[in-house]
């Protein structure tokens, strides 16, 4: 009773928005696993597990989502119906699932309610806390705990969620404490025999990276350069530029106004023993750069918008992170680095100078890449555990 008086008034709401028909793509045929995050940071472990499920059990995957995530091959990709009656019978209908996979903590009440109604496992992981839609907040009787208890399994980040899972009404026997599932691989490709020859050109020179660069940061990371030089004269400054447009008179503005010795990747020019700051053109490389810079500064994260790189990038790959107080989308990222000491903050252009300063030393930057690699390549033994279950509760359905 208490449960369908809260399901009653939630459904009840007034409309923020007319209902508008569907224009959903074709199902395909065969087996589909559904996914829902509430934002592409929270959902990065859901496109490792749907990686898997498409390579290795030819499975479709639909992963809804209120903000972009990466498109790849087996993946689709759609913003969740609205959470009312008419429109999630109608996204069931369609899409008929075999399966549904939450993140985080989010509660789709008329979702879940309807899914369970039609046998549809649901599983929750990376579990952080549980929450009711931010636009359909209220006073629902007993309706949280009974959203949460048609979870067959909920996943939990640490104990502290466990316990908020717990209190909220999930069934103490659904509840586990996993830890966080392996992100989709942040490790860029590159050319190997381009990184090869250009390490043999570096030899054992000290560099760094500033990745995403804007122009707005563009004199504070020139400033950390020329005080990290009166400690390391041969040291090498790699700009990635945000907007590759600004590769060229970025270069000619160093050169001729400054007095820098500048190379231009644009220009076909190569990093030579004189060359003190070398301009890619943008970020298509990234892969390559992150492999020979020992040091990477997120570009956007100190006076620009918000960092534009995702920080496991250069962490994946053994290089050692300085940020700003701007993380952009990547705020929880940046917390789980610099929890595990495996990232450094810097708050102006004085602390990066000092910062760049410090991890010069070879030892405090392999510390903080090692820190950071340890947490870009967790979490795969807790995704192949996921991988399991999924095959389980599927097989229990067919």
């Amino acid at each position: 009773m208490v449960h369908s008086l809260g399901l009653t008034l939630y459904n009840m709401r007034p409309r923020r928005d007319p209902l508008v028909g569907h224009a959903w793509p074709q199902r395909l045929a065969g087996r589909l696993i559904w996914m829902h995050s509430p934002s592409a940071e929270s959902g990065r472990g859901l496109l490792e597990l749907a990686s898997r499920l498409i390579e290795e059990d030819g499975l479709t995957v639909l992963v809804t989502c209120e903000e972009p995530v990466p498109l790849r091959p087996g993946l689709i990709r759609l913003v969740p119906p609205e959470d009312r009656p008419a429109e999630v019978r109608a996204f069931l209908d369609h899409w008929r699932p075999e399966m549904a996979v939450f993140s985080d903590g989010e509660l789709r009440p008329a979702l879940i309610h309807e899914a369970g109604e039609r046998g549809i496992p649901l599983v929750m992981v990376d579990g952080r806390a549980p929450y009711m839609l931010k636009e359909r907040d209220g006073w629902y009787p007993g309706l949280m705990r009974s959203s949460l208890q048609s979870f067959s399994h909920v996943l939990a980040l640490d104990e502290a969620a466990a316990r908020a899972f717990r209190k909220a009404g999930a069934a103490l026997s659904a509840v586990a404490v996993t830890g966080r599932m392996e992100e989709d691989s942040a490790a860029l490709p590159c050319l190997e025999a381009e990184r090869a020859a250009l390490a043999k050109l570096l030899a054992t020179r000290p560099v760094w990276l500033a990745v995403g660069l804007p122009e707005a940061e563009e004199t504070a990371v020139i400033l950390a350069h020329r005080a990290a030089q009166s400690l390391a004269h041969r040291l090498l400054l790699i700009i990635a530029p945000q907007d590759p447009a600004r590769a060229e008179p970025l270069a000619r503005r160093l050169a001729e106004d400054e007095g820098w010795i500048v190379a231009e990747r644009g220009e076909d020019q190569e990093p030579e023993a004189e060359v003190e700051v070398f301009v890619a053109d943008g970020m298509a490389e990234l892969g390559l750069w992150y492999r020979l810079a020992p040091i990477t500064f997120m570009g956007g994260s100190l006076a620009g918008q918000g960092c534009v790189r995702n920080p496991m990038e250069p962490a994946a790959l053994g290089s050692a992170i300085l940020y700003g107080p701007r993380p952009g989308p990547f705020g929880g990222t940046f917390g789980r680095l610099g929890a595990a000491r495996a990232a450094r903050a810097v708050g102006s252009a004085a602390d990066l100078a000092e910062a760049l300063s410090d991890l010069l030393s070879p030892d405090r930057a392999a510390r903080l890449a090692q820190a950071a690699w340890t947490v870009a390549s967790d979490g795969a033994e807790v995704t192949q555990n996921v991988v399991g279950l999924v095959r389980k509760c599927t097989a229990e359905v067919r």
